[in-house]
């Protein structure tokens, strides 16, 4: 079976022209857009070194771009190796109009081998499936360690996700000992090239120390502080930064027409990724899942135990991930209290249309112990994370939220819950 996979077929657009509710719609979002500069969202500084030095012939023989996820590393990538075998550039910037153009963003062209880590028993069709994904949208999650089910957000898997040595020694050797099929450069895009074991890593350093004519790699990182430091030396290393939230939010209005104070909202809980904002937005649950936070911290105010009974069951009826996205949202609706208590109405609060819950809040509960509530949302994922009694440990969570928000002084989740049996 060919490691080293070229998905060829026509190209496939969607528009999102319509949503459910607050603007979403569940599923992989493929991303409409023109080509170029226009597929990189932000990273200016990037995008014009990396023209200027195809339009000078200075181009490297190896590339690192690292940084976080949805940082646009895999955008640039396409974006580059398009550059790089235009018909018709300018000032080193792809066209976007031309066959070679259509093929490489379309990963169809023989010359551009587009990589990704899998576990050891998937099938080249699979692999093939999430190259077609992740050129549709290079945003997308559809690596297998952080989407192991295409079909699930909630899917998880114990199974390694690397690059073995054959892969790298033959595969990836041959293809680039090639002679280019249509006479410019080999290029090889190694996403996630962290994810090399050691074998693989040093077998791509070979390749890395014998450089063929007019070859070029780029390697993808979230965390380059795991690759060899002999490969990160032999490379040109670009970094990306997180993006800002406008920056996020304009290319959720203008890429996917989601609502644009949705937008605005979904870009402040993104966290600089633009994958992580798609994400968000092709969930269900992300509105529902907001307005049950603000009824939990309302029964947990009340003392009201049957309606902290109700709650706490039916969270635990939920997944483990879905748990923990809940927590998240917990955690970023207790950041803009904390926000707004200090900063007033110039506040910078993701949580934008519940800014009047936000007010009240801070006005009715002057006493409240925000920074306990912190904590005590924080041991909860922590709980959550160690496979704890899920029920038990809402109901003792909303016993002590509400406490703190009275103003009294709470011990802590994990003291309240020190004499109950928490193992599930």
């Amino acid at each position: 079976m060919t490691a080293v996979t070229t998905v060829t077929g026509p190209r496939k657009y969607t528009r999102v022209d319509s949503f459910q509710t607050h603007g979403i719609s569940r599923g992989l979002i493929v991303v409409s857009r023109s080509m170029g500069n226009a597929l990189l969202i932000g990273q200016e500084r990037i995008a014009e070194t990396l023209s200027a030095s195809v339009a000078a012939n200075r181009v490297a023989h190896a590339y690192l771009f690292y940084g976080p996820e949805g940082s646009g590393k895999k955008a640039a990538s396409l974006q580059l190796a398009a550059a790089l075998l235009c018909e018709h550039p300018a000032e080193g910037v792809a066209c976007d109009t031309c066959n070679t153009c259509s093929r490489v963003f379309s990963v169809g062209h023989p010359d551009v081998h587009l990589m990704m880590p899998y576990p050891k028993d998937t099938g080249i069709e699979a692999v093939r499936e999430r190259l077609r994904l992740l050129a549709e949208n290079p945003y997308a999650v559809v690596d297998f360690e952080r989407r192991p089910s295409l079909d699930s957000m909630e899917a998880v898997s114990n199974k390694q996700v690397v690059y073995v040595r054959d892969r790298i020694a033959q595969d990836l050797r041959r293809e680039m000992s090639l002679s280019s099929v249509e006479g410019g450069f080999r290029i090889a895009i190694i996403t996630d090239a962290d994810r090399m074991r050691v074998e693989a890593a040093n077998a791509f350093l070979k390749l890395l120390e014998e450089p063929g004519d007019r070859t070029v790699f780029i390697l993808t990182s979230d965390r380059p502080d795991r690759m060899l430091s002999t490969i990160r030396s032999r490379c040109q290393l670009i970094r990306f930064s997180r993006l800002s939230d406008e920056e996020i939010s304009s290319a959720l209005f203008e890429r996917i027409q989601l609502d644009e104070s949705v937008s605005r909202t979904v870009a402040r809980m993104a966290d600089g990724s633009f994958s992580r904002a798609l994400d968000l937005a092709s969930s269900d649950e992300l509105f529902s899942l907001r307005t049950l936070v603000i009824e939990y911290f309302r029964a947990s105010y009340k003392s009201d135990s049957e309606q902290v009974t109700n709650y706490a069951e039916r969270l635990n009826r939920m997944g483990r991930e879905t748990l923990k996205f809940f927590l998240q949202l917990m955690l970023s609706w207790l950041r803009d209290l904390l926000l707004y208590k200090i900063v007033g109405d110039e506040a910078p609060i993701v949580n934008l249309d519940q800014t009047v819950e936000i007010e009240r809040f801070c006005k009715n509960l002057p006493t409240a112990r925000l920074e306990s509530m912190v904590e005590l949302v924080e041991e909860a994922s922590i709980l959550v994370e160690r496979n704890m009694n899920l029920r038990l440990t809402f109901i003792v969570l909303a016993q002590t939220l509400g406490q703190a928000m009275k103003g009294e002084v709470v011990n802590g989740l994990v003291a309240s819950l020190s004499d109950e049996p928490l193992l599930v």
